[in-house]
């Protein structure tokens, strides 16, 4: 057993936006440094780190130069070349570790690697040449979804191929890069379960969040969700088997399909803290990123405990179409908590901030949230001007 990392320790996080932000405010208010590598200045989760050190990922140099000066390394996004990771854990230890992501941030690797863990998914082919495409709609059938293998989040890289001759067409919509082609999954709703392994090998699992989405992006997180014990327990097990099977030393999240009749096929994982986990800042005994910090610092797991329902609603470019928005509005609804990530330009679609809500019960809280996020948008000529991010 590795001795923990204590707090006074420095830790570093590849990548600068808001999970590394959150992931940084936990560590900070636990008693460690934070530094953070990061190609751009002024990142959200440079903005409350101890340290931001800026430079390319494939800059060797400077990735020494940042193990070098903290204790352990975690990554707040999958998009980090593998490279990279293994570059620093020549250094100091890297967790979870880079052989994950190079499984994760890749839908091919992924789901091969699900399928060898014996995990259920969706009936899915290899996409690489015109004759891959061919013989996999032959085997997985029509409608079905043709996704990129790499850099894909937020339904980009997608394209859903409904009869067997629009599969070329939907290739090229893709600019023929290398895919993947999943089986259309009809589905009574989507549920995530973010899960920790530690140093120890004890794992600690949150109840299953209920994810509603809005044009492919998070909209809605439920906690719990609207399943049946049995569906979470599967669940469960399913995340619990992963944890272990592959010896994760952190945060993971697990995103299923729920086909309903307790028939559960993972869909996505995140070796990371997960969007849908944001509400356990307010809804958990443990936050997902304290979790995380507790985790890659092998100290004793937090409680997993619900606190109370919680629904999180996300905040997206689109409320600052006419102007800033009206936080004073959304923070006056009853348990309503408001996070901004300090992002410079709100774009649409662009995950902007989010607020959780905590109430007795779950129609309340999700009221609430969903209360407090249209409560925002000002009459046009009422709004301040004010910058999208923070004051400095």
């Amino acid at each position: 057993m590795t001795d923990p990392i204590l707090p006074g320790a420095t830790l570093g996080v590849l990548g600068g936006g808001q999970l590394g932000r959150m992931f940084s405010l936990a560590a900070r208010r636990m008693g460690y440094r934070v530094h953070v590598f990061v190609p751009q200045a002024d990142s959200p989760a440079g903005q409350v780190s101890d340290h931001e050190e800026r430079a390319a990922y494939d800059n060797l140099d400077a990735l020494r130069h940042f193990a070098a000066g903290v204790d352990v390394v975690t990554f707040e996004f999958e998009n980090v070349p593998a490279e990279t990771a293994a570059a620093i854990a020549d250094v100091v230890p890297v967790r979870p570790s880079g052989s994950l992501l190079h499984t994760t941030q890749h839908r091919r690797r992924e789901k091969e690697a699900l399928a060898a863990a014996g995990v259920p998914t969706v009936r899915f082919a290899r996409v690489e040449s015109e004759q891959d495409l061919a013989a996999g709609l032959e085997r997985v059938g029509a409608p079905a979804v043709l996704k990129t293998a790499a850099w894909g989040y937020d339904g980009k890289g997608q394209e859903r191929i409904e009869q067997p001759e629009d599969g070329l067409a939907a290739w090229d919509a893709i600019g023929r890069a290398p895919a993947v082609l999943e089986a259309f999954a009809s589905f009574e709703r989507e549920i995530s379960v973010v899960g920790a392994r530690g140093l120890d090998g004890s794992v600690a699992l949150y109840d299953p969040f209920e994810n509603l989405h809005a044009n492919h992006i998070l909209d809605v997180s439920l906690s719990p969700a609207r399943v049946d014990p049995r569906t979470a327990e599967r669940a469960h097990e399913i995340a619990r088997t992963l944890l272990s099977t592959w010896s994760v030393v952190g945060v993971f999240c697990f995103e299923f399909f729920d086909l309903g009749d307790g028939e559960l096929v993972v869909n996505e994982i995140a070796p990371r803290p997960h969007n849908s986990g944001h509400l356990t800042i307010e809804g958990n005994h443990c936050s997902q990123f304290e979790q995380q910090v507790r985790a890659v610092c092998g100290l004793p797991l937090g409680s997993t405990e619900r606190l109370a329902p919680a629904a999180m609603a996300n905040l997206l470019g689109e409320l600052w179409a006419d102007g800033a928005p009206d936080w004073a509005a959304a923070c006056a609804v009853p348990g309503v908590h408001l996070h901004l990530y300090g992002k410079d330009e709100p774009r649409p679609g662009r995950k902007m901030g989010h607020v959780t809500a905590v109430a007795p019960t779950l129609d309340a809280a999700r009221e609430h949230a969903e209360r407090a996020r249209a409560a925002v948008t000002r009459p046009a000529g009422t709004r301040p001007i004010v910058s999208a991010a923070p004051p400095a």
